[in-house]
């Protein structure tokens, strides 16, 4: 893959403020014709800078009015338990993110349920029996202050 510039970078921000945009409006934002823009937009598919597009939901409106943060700790932190612990968590519907961190915690994962009786059969009946889970440590967000699903991409210009 080749280093990014300008143009791609700016396809890359207007994609990300509107996934949705037609060829024609991204060409006109970024100030290329639209087969050049169609050719750039499919070469940073094929390298793989953009890997999906997806349509962000408000939780609060399909019911997932809970989201808590969960600091999990192994009783080993060996490859063999690392690798298991992460093949359950990534097949859990309600893990929207999970981290492995330094520090106190080995992962830091991001859950979204219904409600706290949803989040206690989460960790009861799913997070709980994962071979090796040791520790468990939960806050709970009150409201979002940001939440930003766009990344900081800047042009020479910014």
């Amino acid at each position: 893959m080749e280093k990014l510039d300008d143009i791609d970078r700016r396809i890359l921000m207007e994609l990300q403020a509107n996934g949705r945009m037609t060829n024609q409006d991204l060409s006109e934002r970024v100030g290329l014709s639209p087969s050049p823009c169609l050719r750039r937009l499919k070469q940073l598919e094929t390298d793989e800078v953009i890997t999906q597009y997806v349509a962000l939901v408000n939780p609060e409106r399909v019911g997932l009015g809970v989201t808590a943060f969960v600091r999990v700790r192994l009783d080993q932190q060996d490859d063999r338990h690392l690798s298991i612990f992460e093949e359950a968590v990534a097949d859990i519907p309600e893990v929207m993110e999970c981290y492995l961190m330094t520090g106190d915690a080995d992962y830091q994962l991001r859950v979204i349920v219904d409600d706290l009786r949803a989040f206690e059969d989460f960790l009861r009946h799913k997070l709980t029996r994962i071979a090796g889970v040791s520790q468990l440590t939960t806050s709970f967000a009150l409201r979002p202050v940001v939440y930003k699903t766009a990344l900081p991409i800047h042009t020479a210009r910014e």
